[in-house]
């Protein structure tokens, strides 16, 4: 195991910059989740860790080597791609085997570590299968189980998943978990899916245009956005907004009238504010109050143990997630308040999109806990 430290890390395509001098480091052991949109430029920033491209500016480390310019194999690291890459013409057993035998493993030790491997993953049925012959699910765990048997010291997953079902992939996102217990590797995932990020993360690095908007424990970036990027990306529904004045700690805008907890702020902040507040923080109110949003219902999606409640709010759109039982008499075109606590609400710059009011992380756990 080692830690990989990436310094200065930039790379561009002609004319064109994919990452934008990112300065981090991986912990030894931990779990880092690459986030962003399609086209952010994080698989770009993976396959430089792996050494499938070349860096245009920077080095890379794992643990105390500069690896920047080796060759993939001379790395120890061990990837699995999207796409699996079996050798369909091998088994399960010959596919699990086949790089140690390139590293000249051969007989009993060859076998005990193929068939750690297999137990790990539930394989030991399958090891005289061929791929063809096997469900997507089964086929990635073979895909995963090729660079256990490596004993890398960091492993890289580029979109593992995505070509799974959703059912599936929840099971694997289950074992990737458990496994990264069990072995303790150093691992950077990449992922579009913010689901699998929060659920996998021990930080998540957010990116976009390939620059770095925020890196911290899926908590951290959760309840303390650094901006309305990461605000709105992080959270299914994400974050609702709307534009309202803020005068000392209250909040007025169209339908909006609000407290803010003023040791929120970073600094004393006045006029034209954007307000972020996440969907289950809503919370139905009864009539006005000191106070409240007022809100027209557009549709109802009764999703069985709540339902989401689409509104207008000026001209922005909101999303409330109530329970079943709260929203069970509401109706589209009917007006309704609702109430969110003053520490609750978050605000961001109007024009540059930072966070206007964060705490720091040993805060932010503190009031997690």
């Amino acid at each position: 195991m080692a830690s990989v430290t990436l310094e200065h890390l930039g790379k561009s395509f002609g004319d064109t910059t994919v990452v934008k001098h990112i300065d981090t480091t991986i912990r030894d052991g931990e779990f880092l989740v690459l986030v962003g949109a399609s086209g952010c430029g994080k698989s770009t920033l993976l396959r430089m860790v792996a050494g499938l491209e070349q860096p245009t500016s920077g080095r890379i480390l794992i643990g105390e080597r500069d690896v920047t310019a080796l060759r993939p194999r001379d790395r120890d690291i061990a990837m699995v791609f999207q796409s699996y890459a079996l050798y369909p013409h091998m088994t399960v057993r010959e596919n699990l085997g086949f790089a140690l035998k390139l590293k000249g493993v051969a007989g009993t030790d060859l076998t005990t570590q193929v068939n750690r491997a297999a137990e790990m993953l539930g394989l030991t049925p399958l090891l005289d299968r061929y791929p063809r012959d096997m469900s997507g699910g089964q086929r990635q765990r073979v895909a995963i189980g090729r660079a256990i048997v490596r004993r890398p010291s960091v492993f890289l997953f580029d979109e593992p998943l995505s070509n799974l079902d959703a059912a599936l992939r929840g099971q694997m996102r289950v074992e990737l978990k458990r496994l990264h217990a069990q072995l303790g590797v150093t691992t950077i995932y990449v992922t579009h899916d913010q689901v699998e990020a929060m659920t996998l993360a021990d930080r998540i690095l957010l990116m976009a245009s390939g620059s770095v908007q925020q890196l911290g424990t899926p908590r951290e970036l959760f309840d303390w956005p650094a901006n309305r990027y990461t605000a709105a990306f992080l959270g299914s529904p994400g974050m609702n907004f709307v534009e309202a004045e803020l005068r000392g700690s209250e909040l007025l805008g169209p339908g909006v009238q609000l407290r803010v907890a003023s040791d929120l702020l970073d600094k004393p902040h006045s006029g034209r504010v954007v307000v972020g507040v996440r969907p289950h923080q809503l919370h139905r109110k009864a009539q006005p109050g000191n106070g409240h949003i007022k809100a027209r219902i557009d549709v109802l999606e009764p999703m069985g143990w709540e339902t989401h409640v689409h509104l207008v709010l000026g001209a922005a759109r909101w999303i409330a997630r109530l329970d079943a039982l709260q929203a069970a008499d509401l109706r589209p075109g009917e007006d309704m308040y609702l109430h969110v606590n003053p520490d609750e609400v978050r605000l961001f710059h109007p024009d540059s999109g930072e966070a206007l009011c964060s705490r720091p992380p040993d805060a932010s756990e503190q009031q997690a806990s």
